[in-house]
This record gives structure tokens, sequence and C-alpha cells, in this order.
């Protein structure tokens, strides 16, 4: 397994896992706690695990959340997803930075998701499945949702928009989410 730097999001990673395939399918380390401590990251620091299925088309997103925040290593173990992350931590230097990538279960690769970034993610198969572990328990009173369609983000999603949670349909734009943390 290997980590490497995500350039336009200052503290992500990508951790790239080396799968060992045969006649019976494949193996691979999905977690590697040497490997994480090497770039900085504690890895006793998460504390819970989750997994969402979605069918194509399904859109999650943008979440993160106020307060401490929230950092998380995302992996889509099934299928295939478009995965989306913002830089909205107002001191880093990579801040309103974007970037996007292809997570599968043919790769198992892990995206590590610093504090203070927004994320969300289409699904781009029928069904994928993605793995969460994040550094703190979740409390949804912390929940902080932008419109996945805001014009400012400018996510260019790959495909028709299928469907998406009530809570996401509703969310206000990145201007309205940055004045809010300002005020």
């Amino acid at each position: 397994m290997k980590a490497r730097k995500v350039p336009l999001i200052a503290g992500a990673y990508l951790f790239e896992p080396t799968p060992h395939a045969d006649e019976r399918g494949f193996f691979c380390r999905t977690f590697d706690a040497d490997v994480v401590r090497s770039v900085g990251l504690d890895p006793a620091a998460f504390a819970q695990d989750s997994v969402s299925r979605s069918v194509r088309g399904v859109l999650r997103g943008m979440h993160l959340r106020s307060g401490a925040g929230e950092a998380k290593l995302v992996r889509c173990s099934y299928g295939r997803i478009f995965d989306v992350v913002v830089d909205l931590r107002p001191d880093s230097p990579t801040y309103l930075g974007r970037a996007t990538f292809e997570l599968s279960g043919e790769t198992q690769a892990t995206l590590y998701i610093p504090a203070g970034c927004a994320h969300g993610f289409q699904s781009l198969t029928d069904p994928s499945d993605v793995s969460y572990r994040i550094d703190r328990p979740h409390d949804p009173a912390e929940d902080v949702t932008i419109a996945f369609d805001d014009p400012d983000l400018a996510i260019d999603w790959p495909l028709p928009v299928t469907s998406v949670s009530e809570r996401d349909r509703r969310a206000p734009s990145l201007a309205e989410v940055l004045k809010r943390r300002e005020g």
C-alpha cells in the first residue's frame, strides 16, 4: 500500500493498495496503520465505521460537519463512484480548492479527507457500496450540507442525478454556508 498526496486539497491523501488477484478473485489490505502513520495521521484516531449502498445516479453530498469538523477515510468497496472534495478551511493553502476522483471496488483505493472539507459522491454503478471511517462519533446536530448543484462549486457530475435525500435537495448555497460560518 502506498500513500499519495492530493495536491488540490492540503492534507488529503489517496491510499492505494496492491490487490493480489487470481482465479478466485482478489485480496488486498484496505487499511495499514503503519502507512497511515507514515503520512502523519494517527490510525487510532478513528472512532466509527459506516457503509452506504447507492444505486446508479444517486448523489450524496455535499456534506461536512461544523465545530471541530470530521476527518474521514472513504473507500468504494463495490462498484464505482465519482467522488468530490472541496476545501472549506479558510486558513488552508488550498482553500476553495476542489479535487475529484473515481473510486472503485476494483482498486479499493481509500481517500483521506481532512476535517473542514466538504465531501460528496455520485454512484456510477448499480449498486455501489461506500465505506466511511470517521475520527469522532457522528452528531447530526453538527451536519452541514451544501447544494450539490451550486454554480459556485461548478461540479460536473457525470450522470443525471436520479435521487438525492430531502436534506440534500434543500441544501443552501456555498455562499450561504460560508456566510453562516463567518457570523
